[in-house]
């Protein structure tokens, strides 16, 4: 199970536990906030605070005869609290303390997946001022492009994850809601003010408007901002894969002393961890489907959404914290091969100052697709192994009406691709320097 690997605080915040304790939160602060309206006894109110608790077991076994969570853990706490627990869920249903909880624990559990897209940031920052200047081939398809670093390739990754951070921001804003509004909404029999004291003391902001429930397009913002994060993971992933194909070879998962990669093969190094990633990412974009249909419940309420967040809200951040956590030190410890990267850069003999020269002669005056057909000519003669690019534009007579030697020469450069790179760098990470 993942809980083996994600952070402890994650999956204790979901533990069925802490769910409980959590309820039992709500269920002391509204009590707490009817007395101080001087509608229940402050004895009552202090009775409930300091006797209100619950076990597990006995929860379970009322639970077996009433099905009804609720219901099964407010009889529990009945139990420990003896007669004030008349004045307990004074005037709520079951979801003014469901929802209200369950916004609790959303933006517990939204604090540590921003701890770890903190802690996977600050890596790929490390990482990406190491390999600033480490050239390698760009690909487009698949195939070679023209000479970046990966360095920036790493700064791309940087800021796409900022951009994510800030989706998870504006989350954990929009879910930091609570209800406390009664059966559909109307405070019918509890007071809106006892919903602004609860909500304040939980950190919370009260839902405008609700019916028996806090809407569920603000869970559905939710699962859809893990999943966006999820495909960013899985981008990240699916590079490290390809990087790592022996023909490729430019970067490579650690493998430590003693690793195995094949049960039949014991020469193979496989980039399991990023394979890993790969499929999580399946399962929190699969997470995101639920939770849009959820929005749409019937009338002021039903119960289609109850069963399908017991599986999505406990799986989707336990998920999503062991996929950063892994990434992140498998980042941390990527083998990356400079030599590996130039070999590949120069695999294709030149091809790749291609554009340079296309723009040269449009310099020069002569029209585009003219320029294109001149240079596509050698191009093509490289990819049928007929030589080297530099050598076969140097021999076109028909390109050496436009320019000299010395300025094809020239051309092959690739500082001129890379000069850009430091303001690249001060664009994503606000410094020139790390």
């Amino acid at each position: 199970m993942l809980e083996r690997y994600s952070r402890p605080e994650m999956t204790a915040l979901w533990s069925q536990e802490n769910r409980l304790r959590t309820w039992l939160e709500v269920e002391i602060l509204a009590a707490e906030a009817w007395s101080e309206l001087g509608m229940i006894p402050v004895e009552a109110a202090r009775d409930i605070r300091e006797k209100a608790a619950f076990d597990m077991a006995r929860v379970q076994e009322i639970e077996q005869e009433t099905r009804h969570d609720v219901i099964a853990f407010l009889t529990n706490v009945a139990e420990h609290v003896g007669p004030s627990a008349r004045y307990l869920h004074w005037g709520l249903t079951s979801s003014d303390m469901l929802d209200t909880a369950q916004a609790v624990i959303f933006v517990r559990a939204l604090n540590i997946i921003l701890m770890d897209v903190d802690g996977l940031m600050e890596v790929i920052r490390k990482r990406a001022y190491e390999h600033k200047d480490t050239v390698m081939i760009g690909r487009s398809h698949g195939i070679h492009a023209e000479p970046i670093t990966f360095g920036l390739k790493l700064a791309l990754w940087h800021d796409e994850l900022a951009r994510n951070r800030r989706r998870l921001l504006a989350a954990r804003e929009n879910i930091a809601y609570g209800k406390i509004s009664g059966a559909v909404g109307t405070f019918a029999h509890v007071d809106p003010r006892i919903e602004e004291s609860v909500c304040e003391r939980l950190g919370l902001k009260p839902a405008p408007a609700s019916n028996q429930v806090i809407q569920r397009d603000r869970y559905a913002e939710v699962f859809c901002v893990l999943a966006i994060l999820a495909g960013t993971v899985e981008k990240i992933a699916t590079e490290i894969r390809h990087l790592q194909r022996t023909e490729v070879l430019e970067a490579e998962e650690y493998f430590s002393a003693g690793q195995k990669g094949s049960s039949a093969m014991p020469h193979k190094r496989n980039p399991i961890l990023s394979e890993n990633l790969t499929g999580l990412a399946r399962m929190l974009r699969a997470y995101a489907v639920p939770a849009l249909e959820d929005i749409a419940l019937w009338h002021e309420r039903d119960i289609s959404h109850s069963s399908v967040e017991r599986f999505i809200c406990p799986d989707a951040f336990v998920t999503a914290d062991f996929m950063l956590a892994r990434l992140t030190r498998l980042l941390d410890r990527l083998l990356v091969y400079p030599e590996r990267m130039r070999k590949n850069l120069d695999l294709l003999k030149g091809l790749i100052f291609s554009q340079d020269v296309l723009l040269a002669l449009t310099q020069k005056g002569v029209g585009r697709e003219k320029a294109y057909r001149i240079v596509q000519k050698s191009a093509m003669e490289v990819w049928e192994g007929k030589g080297e690019f530099k050598s076969l534009l140097l021999a076109d007579e028909e390109l050496s009406q436009y320019l000299t030697h010395e300025e094809i020469a020239s051309i092959f450069d690739l500082s001129h691709h890379l000069r850009h790179v430091d303001t690249i760098f001060q664009r994503v990470f606000g410094r020139k320097e790390a």
